[in-house]
């Protein structure tokens, strides 16, 4: 386990299209130098190619600790990024749901979030895979899309988390049900199929949708993949679904499918677009994976959420 306080040059990419990134780069930068951590370059950036490109020259120029102000999505693309090299990723929580940081333990305040990077720990993370595209969080098909969708930027600044509400209730209005077929490469499971579905989930992490446990037993150093799938059944069911999405208890539901894996395809009817960590960029058919120990990343001291074992 390293200590932050050992990073030699450090990047600061802030994604200033991010619910908080507009207005944070001053604050971030004065609170980690007030930390007295070595911050050679500071770029801001609003998403897109511009972002990725960014990334990648922070992590071609050699910085050993890159530090990334964003929403769950841009967190997302900037541990594929930094994913099998020694370069650790700092996570300072600036979009709406920020589940990542939740997941991590990471303050959402941001002064709070510099001053447990300046004393925190590296850790190892597991990333998820869906089509070779990077998540942290979940993977999703079927009612989550159309949410994600519903959240324009102007709801999400003036209402914040509880935007997902909102947006879920105009969503499920309009849902059709769809058919689904789970494959198992490393044959630990049998194929299964699903008809009348409402959602098709992989998680990689523990929360999603802001503050939503992906299950009872979910962690982003498990090594495994929790995926669930939920029928669609009278509104008195979901719910009752509904109710216990917090703490993942969700799972326990006779309307809900669930088991673990390394390793999935899911196969719709119709095809369908799927949704990762808040951004729409593949869909079905969709090869899931997990990468163990992907992601070297910053965690507080305190955190009991992952720890570190080296890429095995």
């Amino acid at each position: 386990m390293k200590l932050t306080r050992e990073a030699r040059s450090i990047a600061l990419v802030i994604n200033a299209g991010s619910r908080k990134g507009s207005a944070a780069r001053q604050l971030v930068a004065g609170s980690l130098q007030r930390a007295e951590l070595p911050i050679s370059t500071v770029y801001t950036v609003r998403g897109g190619g511009d972002l990725r490109r960014t990334l990648e020259q922070a992590v071609a120029e050699g910085h050993d600790l890159v530090v990334v102000g964003g929403g769950d999505g841009t967190i997302a693309s900037a541990a594929g990024i930094v994913a099998g090299t020694d370069v650790v990723l700092g996570v300072l929580p600036m979009g709406t749901a920020n589940d990542l940081a939740r997941t991590l333990e990471i303050p959402r305040d941001l002064s709070s979030a510099c001053a447990a990077l300046a004393d925190g720990k590296v850790v190892d993370i597991d990333l998820g895979r869906a089509n070779g595209q990077p998540f942290l969080n979940v993977a999703s098909a079927g009612l989550s899309v159309a949410v994600t969708q519903a959240l324009s930027p102007r709801l999400k600044r003036l209402i914040g988390p509880l935007a997902y509400g909102v947006a879920t209730l105009r969503s499920y209005a309009t849902h059709k049900p769809f058919h689904a077929r789970l494959e198992f490469p490393d044959g630990d499971h049998q194929p299964v199929e699903l008809e009348n579905l409402l959602q098709v989930a992989v998680g990689n992490g523990r929360y999603y949708g802001g503050g939503n446990a992906v299950s009872p037993t979910a962690g982003i150093d498990d090594h495994t993949l929790d995926i669930y799938a939920i029928l669609a059944a009278p509104l008195r069911d979901q719910v009752k679904i509904a109710r216990s999405l917090k703490n993942g208890k969700f799972v326990q539901s006779e309307q809900v499918y669930h088991l673990t894996s390394r390793k999935v395809r899911l196969v719709t009817d119709p095809p369908l677009p799927v949704n990762l960590d808040g951004e729409i960029t593949t869909g079905t058919p969709t090869d899931f994976a997990v990468e163990r120990n992907a992601v070297h990343v910053v965690v507080p001291g305190n955190s009991s959420s992952a720890t570190f074992e080296g890429r095995n």
